[in-house]
């Protein structure tokens, strides 16, 4: 995991050495796609994503394929599936972003807490956090998804609820780690208060590790918010996701394949790209893997 030497590094030189790994600005090509389309959704979209064109629909009521004004067909609906794939980009960034920020900032102030702390502060917030990793994750997200009404906000809190223990203890680890070293002695020796260490000295070598798992956990929150939405408990229609669109056009998987595979295609695409930045990331931010680029 990341070294927290890898502050020492300037973020322009950061830039550059990441730029230097084709794999990685692949993934921020596909990011930036990804982006531009969600965002320009209003303009890039030829029909509302709600809008049934009964011309989008073959004779026998059935989807049409991809081809002329629909270059990715329609679905049970009529509805062009490119226009839904775009706004769906809004959905599943959104969720990723926010559920992930929420997802860091619990994770960093219970690790950090428990680990400049330590003793039975220490012990409750770890306990706890054990505890909450003995969930599968995909249950307990189901079984809070199906309490609340899903919409997308209460999406992204769930998976922010459920995503926040990994953060936690890696960041507990690192934190006990910078805790013992002689700065913060001396810190401490001069009269230095909690708050002043915990921000002006220990989460500032911590922040090239939050990072790295924040761009990492993008991807499996929109990993998760698919998964949901293709079990009826995540984002809701008429709310287009990609997940929500592939749960609601599986009973045409084998007469209109395109359905499926073109959302399922996004999904993997955008995680892929969010994983390729993050572990390229993750080298270029830990000083053990320069000698290796």
């Amino acid at each position: 995991m990341t070294s927290v030497a890898g502050v020492n590094a300037t973020p322009q030189s950061a830039w550059r050495r990441l730029l230097r790994r084709k794999l990685a600005v692949f993934g921020l090509v596909l990011i930036v796609l990804v982006v531009a389309g969600a965002v320009f959704a209003p303009w890039l979209a030829p029909f509302p994503p709600d809008m049934q064109n009964f011309d989008g629909l073959t004779i026998e009521g059935a989807p049409m394929p991809p081809g002329g004004a629909y270059p990715m067909g329609t679905d049970l609906l009529g509805r062009d599936l490119f226009s839904r794939i775009l706004y769906g980009a809004r959905t599943s960034l959104i969720i990723g972003v926010v559920a992930n920020g929420l997802a860091l900032l619990i994770g960093t102030l219970v690790g950090i807490t428990a680990g400049y702390f330590r003793g039975w502060v220490g012990a409750v917030l770890m306990r706890f956090t054990d505890l909450m990793m003995a969930f599968p994750a995909l249950l307990l997200a189901i079984c809070l998804a199906a309490i609340f009404q899903p919409s997308l906000w209460i999406v992204a809190m769930v998976i922010a609820l459920v995503n926040w223990v990994q953060t936690a203890r890696v960041i507990y680890t690192e934190t006990t780690s910078l805790a013992e070293r002689d700065f913060i002695a001396a810190e401490r020796t001069l009269g230095a208060g909690t708050g002043r260490i915990l921000f002006r000295h220990i989460l500032p070598h911590l922040v090239p590790m939050i990072i790295v798992w924040g761009t990492l956990g993008i991807s499996t929150t929109v990993l998760l918010e698919a998964t949901l939405s293709f079990l009826g408990v995540g984002v809701q229609p008429p709310t287009p996701s990609w997940g929500n669109i592939i749960y609601e056009n599986q009973t045409y998987f084998q007469s209109a394949p395109w359905l499926v595979f073109i959302p399922g295609a996004a999904i993997i695409l955008l995680a892929l790209a969010f994983n390729l930045v993050g572990d390229a990331l993750r080298d270029v931010l830990d000083p053990t893997q320069r000698g290796r680029s």
